[in-house]
């Protein structure tokens, strides 16, 4: 073969020494530019995949604006009662966290799980200290709060019920013209010093004293400050009186707040209450005796901010000696502590709920010394 007959060879061929796959389009050897595809699309396929870090993101997200949630419970705005609602259920708020981790683990989702950490270490600095038994058998005094129930089938029986709990002193809240002569005679014999303002009362094994209403602001509009003192107070639902220990004097606060409701339209009402919350906190700041005890249906958790007043004041027994959450309402199934002891100038040594009676609340209990 000549060498004219080389080179026409070699130009049919497209190229000089190239493979008889030629070029491609781009000027690129077919091989290397097929090459280049498959790593592109290998690149795609993995960036494609989702990883333990990339999944869940949307539970992730869940659990973060949870734990923000109850970290910044103060600062939802309270328009409507939003507010006052979200911080009496707080405790509850933690139900989501074993529903979130669930889902987390169901999708394999790294970031979630990491994510569910801090509604967790919020949770459990708020109420952490509630999961475990502070209480001690002994005491100087044992005190009690019921609200009876105005729709009570069995005054008698919830009287008799009270008595047995050995309480030292106890308060009764929502008590009806109707039930008070048998609560009266029920009680008298373990309690042989009693007050009853309006429809709460006080019995107590110890001498009372100086018992007086506690204007908590129950009346109010236009037409309230022409009204005299004593019938402006007489349906009032706050007392305070005076019990004589050992120990010295003891002053102590029976108050039933205003009623929360949610009304459509308006949402949580809770004006009333947090009138008398105020009020009835003026009236503790101005008490002249270091001791004191406050007991009552407050319509309230001490998680509510309408009630910083007090609880800047004021310890809870169930907070400081407390078993648990201490749970007083609904009496069926509760999840609130509505009904409290808040004290000051003594200690706590334990905080208890007792058995279920005719009301649709349960009583509660707690050991104080000095």
């Amino acid at each position: 073969m000549t060498h004219a007959d080389t080179a026409e060879t070699d130009q049919d061929s497209g190229g000089v020494g190239l493979p008889e796959t030629g070029r491609s389009d781009t000027g690129y050897p077919e091989t290397d530019y097929g090459s280049w595809r498959a790593r592109i699309r290998r690149a795609l396929r993995t960036a494609g995949r989702t990883g333990p870090w990339k999944r869940g993101l949307v539970l992730a997200g869940l659990a973060l604006l949870l734990g923000l949630l109850m970290l910044a419970h103060a600062r939802i705005p309270d328009r409507g009662g939003i507010g006052s609602l979200v911080e009496t259920f707080l405790p509850w708020f933690g139900l989501f966290v074993p529903v979130l981790l669930a889902g987390a683990l169901w999708r394999r989702s790294a970031s979630a799980v990491i994510a569910l950490l801090l509604p967790v270490v919020v949770w459990l600095s708020l109420f952490g200290g509630l999961l475990t038994d502070k209480s001690h058998p002994d005491s100087d005094l044992t005190v009690a709060s019921h609200n009876v129930g105005a729709d009570n089938a069995d005054p008698v029986g919830t009287a008799r019920d009270l008595a047995a709990s050995q309480a030292d002193v106890l308060a009764l809240e929502e008590i009806t013209t109707e039930a008070k002569p048998l609560y009266e005679k029920e009680l008298a014999q373990t309690y042989p010093h009693h007050k009853v303002m309006g429809t709460i009362g006080l019995w107590s094994k110890l001498p009372l004293s100086g018992t007086r209403p506690v204007d908590i602001k129950q009346d109010v509009g236009p037409l309230a400050d022409t009204k005299p003192e004593d019938v402006r107070l007489a349906d009032s639902r706050a007392l305070r009186t005076t019990v004589t220990t050992d120990q010295g004097p003891l002053a102590v606060y029976v108050a039933h707040l205003g009623s929360v409701r949610v009304v459509l339209g308006d949402g949580f009402g809770t004006d009333d209450r947090d009138r008398n919350a105020k009020a009835l906190a003026e009236a503790v700041a101005a008490e002249p005796n270091k001791r004191l005890v406050l007991l009552g249906d407050l319509n309230g958790t001490t998680d509510d901010r309408a009630f910083a007043g007090l609880t800047s004041q004021l310890r809870s027994a169930q907070d400081t000696a407390g078993d648990g959450f201490g749970y007083s309402w609904p009496a069926k199934f509760p999840v609130a502590r509505i009904d409290q002891i808040l004290v000051r100038g003594v200690e706590p040594r334990s905080s208890w709920v007792l058995p279920a009676t005719g009301s649709d609340h349960l009583p509660v209990a707690a050991g104080i010394s000095w």
